[in-house]
């Protein structure tokens, strides 16, 4: 062999071992690399002796018709996630990491251009079936072309794919711009069985119980009142580490009732095992209890740091009446946060002020130098307030009569050419009446409050309370004047930002742009912050898109709590570590005999 071809070889070695190319690995991570190394045993947030055994029980709200993963019309039933396996699984103590499940080992190059997935030739559906290459395949195209909008969008990325090796498959996307986008595959497709799916519509609702492989299945269920799911014995991956000391229950079940009151008292007199208690007033009022007081049921309060997300009234921005964003910013004169919080909920809340609230992405005072790289191109297209003035929602001194915010309000709709004739608010012959339509008894307390003081304004605010079925029928289709709702954020925030107020889903039924954000802006800022590729540009660009979607006035912003308040029949133990995002009520356990004692 001579030297030439030695130092071809040598070149050709060096070249394909260099840093562009990418190596397997156990996880990946949006930004930074993964907390637990190659060949970690557990979680640190989880016992990994923990107990397997026992039923717990879980109260829902509503109704359900539908299993369907891939449909997204009709209400799917509590617990689907539990089904199906995902290629990788996210763990709960890092901003946004996922470590292997269906997919043993990854590749991604450094420019996120494509990213290859190695099957875990142990994976296996619950028939005993092997989780393929074609499986995987024909879900991602599943998704791309009957998904939800932002499915559609997001996983639509993927423009080819290629079978690598034996068990590999490599997806490449349209371009590297999307640095979330490999994680978004790994961690949220859902990977169904072609041989079950292929022959159905996928896009319709069903109750059939489908295939999965995930660690439980669903036994049984009483259509729209109760589900059912069992643990799976022989789940193929119980003793991978991302898995060990959770999914201990033996059996779930899912309860549903179709009053919110009723699913209280359900819980009072041990109908049901665990509950989360989002009702800060409730919390204070309601649960002085019998079975509390002797000690059948735990009330917890637990601290935790991941963001609030927004809670809001939103206003639909396609309907004419709100199309006015100066419109809007009136009407959050008339909303009486202080009085509502004192009155309503004892105090318990803190005013939220930001989409991304109680975490380092929410924006603070003016913009930052490198913010005004991102917005000052757009200036003529932005509310100066956004260069001048710290934003911060309406307040009043609580008394119950904001009248010096009432006489902004007027002022500000006059100016839009809104005027009260015979105690109507009025413009063009007429009167400023809107919907606020509501799924659950509890926001009426809200919306009565708002009402009264909309009436000071000349505005009639009619209250429309219907069931679960037809307010989600509602919501795909955007047939609503104004709805309370919230959307969540994680602390790496991403592709989810499209579903939530990107202009080109918001368009499509089945999105979550519920206020109808059309801007462009918006769009260019959500772009920059999944194409962020260190967690400063990503902060970064999130604060940009924060300060511009509450200039928009596209919501009223109402309350959070950093607070998970918790109330449980003493049955359950579960690790002392809390993780960042907050409690996993899959890592809990049963303790039979605590169980046994429970007067119940």
């Amino acid at each position: 062999m001579n030297l030439k071809y030695l130092l071809i070889v040598s070149l050709f070695i060096t070249f394909f071992n260099s840093s562009s190319f990418a190596e397997k690995t156990h996880g990946i991570s949006m930004h930074g690399k993964p907390k637990y190394e190659d060949g970690f045993s557990h979680l640190d947030y989880v016992n990994p002796n923990a107990p397997k055994g026992g039923v717990v029980r879980f109260g829902a709200y509503g109704a359900f018709d539908n299993l369907n993963r891939v449909a997204f019309k009709g209400s799917k039933a509590a617990g689907l996630g539990y089904i199906n396996d995902t290629l990788m699984r996210r763990v709960w103590d890092e901003a946004f990491t996922l470590y292997g499940l269906i997919a043993e080992y990854a590749d991604m190059p450094e420019d996120r251009s494509s990213i290859t997935f190695y099957i875990n030739p142990n994976a296996k559906f619950h028939d005993g079936s092997p989780i393929t290459r074609e499986d995987v395949l024909f879900s991602l195209e599943t998704f791309q072309t009957k998904g939800t909008p932002n499915q559609k969008k997001t996983y639509g990325k993927v423009n080819s794919t290629e079978m690598i090796g034996a068990s590999g498959i490599k997806m490449n996307f349209i371009n590297n711009e999307d640095k979330e986008l490999p994680l978004i595959v790994a961690g949220f497709l859902p990977i169904i069985p072609k041989k079950y799916y292929s022959d159905i519509d996928v896009t319709k609702t069903f109750l059939d119980i489908p295939l999965g492989s995930g660690p439980y299945r669903i036994e049984s269920l009483d259509p729209g009142r109760q589900i059912k799911y069992q643990r799976v014995k022989d789940y193929w991956a119980k003793d991978l580490p991302i898995h060990k000391g959770q999914y201990n229950f033996d059996q779930i079940i899912y309860d549903y009732y179709k009053d919110s009151t009723v699913l209280v008292e359900a819980f009072k007199v041990g109908e049901y095992d665990y509950r989360r208690e989002y009702n800060a007033k409730r919390w204070f009022s309601e649960y002085d209890f019998d079975a509390v007081s002797n000690g059948d049921v735990v009330l917890n309060e637990m601290k935790n740091d991941r963001p609030s997300g927004m809670n809001a009234l939103i206003f639909n921005s396609r309907k004419d009446l709100f199309s006015n964003p100066r419109v809007r910013y009136a009407l959050s004169f008339a909303y009486d946060h202080e009085w509502i919080n004192k009155v309503l909920y004892n105090n318990a809340y803190v005013r939220t002020d930001s989409y991304f609230d109680n975490s380092p992405l929410a924006s603070t005072g003016l913009p930052s130098e490198k913010e005004l790289q991102l917005l000052e191109p757009f200036k003529d297209q932005l509310p100066a307030e956004i260069f001048t003035t710290t934003y911060a929602p309406p307040e009043t001194d609580g008394s119950g009569n904001p009248r010096e915010n009432l006489r902004i309000a007027k002022n500000i709709l006059e100016e839009e050419g809104w005027v009260i004739n015979d105690g109507k608010l009025m413009k063009d012959g007429k009167h400023f009446e809107f919907e606020f339509l509501i799924v659950s008894p509890s926001v009426e307390r809200i919306a009565l409050a708002f009402q009264k003081t909309l009436e000071v304004l000349g505005i009639t605010m009619n209250v429309r309370t219907v069931d679960s079925s037809q307010y989600q029928a509602r919501l795909l289709n955007y047939d609503f004047d104004m709805i309370k709702a919230s959307w969540n954020v994680s602390l790496s925030p991403g592709n989810e930002q499209q579903f939530y107020y990107g202009s080109e889903v918001g368009k499509k039924e089945g999105s979550r742009n519920y206020a109808g954000v059309d801007s462009k802006v918006v769009d260019y800022l959500i772009g920059q912050l999944i194409g962020a590729q260190t967690r400063e540009e990503l902060t970064t660009a999130i604060h940009a898109l924060d300060r511009v979607l509450l200039w928009g006035h596209y919501v009223i912003p109402l309350y959070h709590s950093n607070i998970d308040r918790i109330a449980y029949w003493n049955m359950f133990e579960f690790p002392e570590t809390i993780p960042l995002y907050g409690i996993v009520i899959e890592s809990w356990w049963i303790n039979q005999e605590k169980e046994k004692k429970l007067n119940r």
